[in-house]
């Protein structure tokens, strides 16, 4: 039974050791910029009326995020040969980090001043683009970068 229970103890210790030799060396990447990725699925006839939408008001939404440093960057990729089940369009919105609560309200006030609309508009157009669009997807992805 001792022999056991010293055998126990032995294997308890050397894993922790081993553990620690593990966390003592660096991971070989290190987090990036997060991607928010989202699928859209046009409807039949409205690729046009989207497409303005999205250069117009989504453009602006995004060159303002931008101004204020909440965006990187923002894009549209077209899925060229969308199989049934897939997306026409990816749109992308690329930020280097996830902001806190507070950030967030204050983003919000920010945005709802400059946007002069009140939620109950913005709401009211969001679901008047369901008419012609569809959102299949949406992925929050952080690029993962090598250590050097």
């Amino acid at each position: 039974m001792k022999k056991y229970f010293i055998q126990g103890l032995l294997f308890c210790v050397l894993s922790l050791l081993a553990i620690q030799n593990v966390y003592a060396e660096e991971p070989p990447f290190i987090g990036g910029e997060y991607w928010e990725v989202t699928g859209i699925k046009i409807s039949d006839g409205a690729s046009l009326k989207y497409s303005t939408w999205l250069a117009g008001e989504w453009r602006k939404n995004s060159d303002f995020a931008k101004s204020q440093g909440w965006l990187i960057d923002a894009k549209v990729i077209s899925n060229v040969h969308p199989r049934m089940d897939e997306p026409d369009l990816y749109l992308i919105r690329v930020f280097e980090n996830m902001a806190s609560v507070a950030e967030n309200e204050k983003r919000r006030a920010t945005y709802m001043a400059w946007a002069k609309k009140s939620m109950e508009k913005m709401q009211s157009e969001s679901g008047n683009r369901a008419d012609f669009r569809t959102i299949m997807s949406t992925s929050l992805l952080q690029e993962m970068k090598y250590r050097d």
